[in-house]
C-alpha cells in the first residue's frame, strides 16, 4: 500500500490560512493537518513527532509548512524545523507566512521580466521604492531585490524608527543593505517616486499609496507594481490585470496584482508539488520561491 502523503503546518496564529490549506490538499497532499498557536520552542517537539513517526525513508513524504503573518518569527521557525533534524530521519520544510515569500517573489520576477523585455536590463543597480515594506511581502520584497543588487528604499508611512528597525533586521539577518526613508507625507512621497526607478506599493489591502499626481512627478520611472487587488488601487491608474502595459500619467509600464497573483499562485502550487515530488527531503525559502517565479514568469 503506498504511502499517504501529509503535511503538517505550523502558525502562531489562532487559524491556520484556509489559502494555504487548500493549495496544499489541491497540489496533492493526501492529508493536511493544521497545528494553531505553535510558539518557537514547540516547533522542535512537533517536527521530531512527525520524524520519528516513520521510517527515515518515508521522511520524503511527510512535510513541515510554516505560515502566520511575522516574517521574522516564521525564518525563525524554519531554522528551528531544520535544527530539529535527527538524520537520518529528516522531512521537507517550506515557509510561505501569510503568503509573502511567494507573493513577493512573484512581484520581483514579474518586474525583472518587464526590465529586461522593456528595457534590456536587470535588478542590479536598479532604484526600487518599497512602499509598505514593514509589512510581510515588502519585507521579503526588500531582501530579494537587495540580493540581486538593486538600491532599494524601503519607506516608512508612520514612524521612521519602525522602518529602520526594519532595515538593520535585513542586514543583521540577510547580509544586505538597504535605505530606510520616511514617507508619512504626501510631500515626502512625492520626493521618493522622483528619484525611484521601480516602486513597488506592498501597503495593506484597499489603501491608496500613490496618486497621479505624484506619478507625474515620477520622470525616471520605468516600472511601477502593486500587489493589492483590493480598491481603491496602491498605485492610482494601475489596473489590476496590467501585464507591464502602459502606466497612465507617466512614461513607465505598470504590473498589477492580478498578473502577480497568478504567478503567485503557479508558485506556491508549484512549490507543494515539488516536495510531493521529491526523491528526498527538501527545504523551501523566499530564495526558492523566486527561482521558480522567475522560471513562470513571463
Amino acid at each position: 500500500m503506498a504511502r499517504k502523503h501529509i503535511l503538517h503546518m505550523l502558525t502562531p496564529l489562532k487559524h491556520m490560512s484556509p489559502f494555504d490549506v487548500n493549495m496544499a490538499l489541491d497540489a496533492g497532499f493526501d492529508a493536511v493537518i493544521p497545528h494553531t498557536e505553535v510558539t518557537l520552542p514547540e516547533v522542535t517537539g512537533l517536527v521530531q513527532d512527525a520524524i520519528f513517526s516513520r521510517p527515515p525513508d518515508a521522511g520524503v513524504d511527510t512535510g513541515i509548512f510554516i505560515g502566520g503573518k511575522d516574517v521574522s518569527l516564521a525564518l525563525d521557525m524554519f531554522d528551528g524545523a531544520n535544527r530539529a533534524m535527527v538524520p537520518p530521519f529528516k522531512v521537507s520544510v517550506f515557509a510561505d507566512p501569510a503568503g509573502s515569500f511567494t507573493t513577493a517573489a512573484a512581484m520581483l520576477a514579474k518586474v525583472e521580466k518587464a526590465l529586461a523585455a522593456k528595457y534590456q536590463r536587470d535588478l542590479r543597480d536598479t532604484r526600487i521604492a518599497i512602499f509598505g515594506a514593514t509589512g510581510v511581502v515588502g519585507f521579503c520584497t526588500a531582501v530579494i531585490a537587495a540580493r540581486q543588487g538593486a538600491k532599494v528604499t524601503v519607506v516608512a508611512h508612520d514612524r521612521l524608527e519602525r522602518i529602520q528597525k526594519v532595515a538593520t533586521e535585513i542586514k543583521e539577518r540577510f547580509g544586505v543593505e538597504v535605505e530606510a526613508a520616511d514617507g508619512s507625507t504626501e510631500e515626502k512621497k512625492t520626493e521618493l517616486v522622483k528619484s525611484a526607478e521601480v516602486i513597488l506599493a506592498a501597503a495593506k489591502a484597499g489603501i491608496r499609496v500613490i496618486s497621479k499626481s505624484q506619478l507625474a512627478e515620477a520622470k525616471q520611472l520605468l516600472i511601477a507594481a502593486d500587489v493589492n487587488a483590493v480598491p481603491p488601487a496602491g498605485i492610482e491608474g494601475l489596473a489590476v490585470h496590467a501585464n507591464a502595459d502602459p502606466l497612465e500619467s507617466t512614461s513607465a509600464v505598470g504590473i498589477g496584482p492580478l498578473a502577480i497573483g497568478n504567478v503567485k499562485y503557479k508558485v506556491e502550487f508549484g512549490l507543494f508539488t515539488k516536495m510531493i515530488e521529491a526523491e528526498k527531503p527538501v527545504t523551501f525559502d523566499f530564495q526558492d520561491a523566486f527561482s521558480l517565479a522567475r522560471d513562470i514568469a513571463k
